[in-house]
């Protein structure tokens, strides 16, 4: 008999969102393994976020994966499309933005259900949410319960039923200011997080795409300010 912790897998992209998900993992009492992807995104910068998240974490491995989506394009973040910036909220609301990543959530999530299977792990943890998010049709509840589903059918662990797979997703139903609260009170120190699609080549975020409004508008609501800007 065995009290070693469980081993769980957890999407890293260096933004607030996934930087929660890790802290909630963490104090879930997890063992910490981060999957973060360098897939040709035009905000690379974000890697150095996802690494300094895991290092204040103390994850107990961090893999980047080299992944280049660049091959497929169609989307403002990885091919040479202009980011939207100050969309209204209407627009914010309404249909899927050019900068939804085809498949990118469900490229991702299989590649850490391959990772999963290589450390006996049966539980991966994702950042997704269907409330404070682009429209994006892969952060949906109908995704993440589907995805399990295959997860059961796609892995020699489901067909021989030694384990039962979990993909977490415990933001999915929360605001960006309810995530934020969320973080705070389990330490998250997001002054090392990431969210500007289209930052200055020094990382500066620009303040003006979907996911710069989306966290102004989460730090504003949940009343803090936000370290990424005003440090100290």
């Amino acid at each position: 008999m065995t009290n070693d912790p469980r081993k769980a897998i957890i999407l890293v992209s260096g933004g607030l969102d996934s930087a929660t998900t890790l802290a909630i993992a963490a104090a879930a009492g997890f063992e910490l393994y981060a999957l973060s992807f360098d897939y040709g995104q035009r905000h690379r910068h974000e890697l150095k976020a996802a690494q300094n998240v895991c290092q204040s974490f103390n994850v107990k491995q961090h893999v980047t994966f080299p992944l280049d989506l660049r091959v497929f394009g169609g989307s403002a973040l990885t091919a040479d499309i202009d980011v939207p910036k100050d969309r209204s909220e209407h627009d914010l609301e309404t249909g899927i933005p050019i900068t939804y990543v085809p498949a990118r959530n469900t490229v991702f999530l299989s590649l850490a259900l391959a990772w999963a299977e290589t450390l006996n792990a049966f539980d991966l943890f994702i950042g997704v949410n269907a409330v404070d998010y682009s429209g994006y049709p892969d952060c949906r509840p109908q995704f993440i319960e589907g995805f399990e589903k295959v997860a059961s059918l796609a892995t020699k662990t489901g067909v021989e039923h030694s384990g039962t797979w979990k993909i977490h997703s415990p933001l999915i139903s929360l605001t960006k200011s309810e995530i934020i609260k969320k973080g705070m009170e389990l330490g998250v120190d997001y002054g090392l997080t990431h969210s500007c699609y289209d930052p200055l080549s020094d990382g500066t975020p620009c303040g003006h795409c979907d996911s710069c409004q989306l966290r102004t508008k989460g730090f504003e609501e949940a009343g803090f300010s936000d370290p990424a800007l005003n440090p100290g």
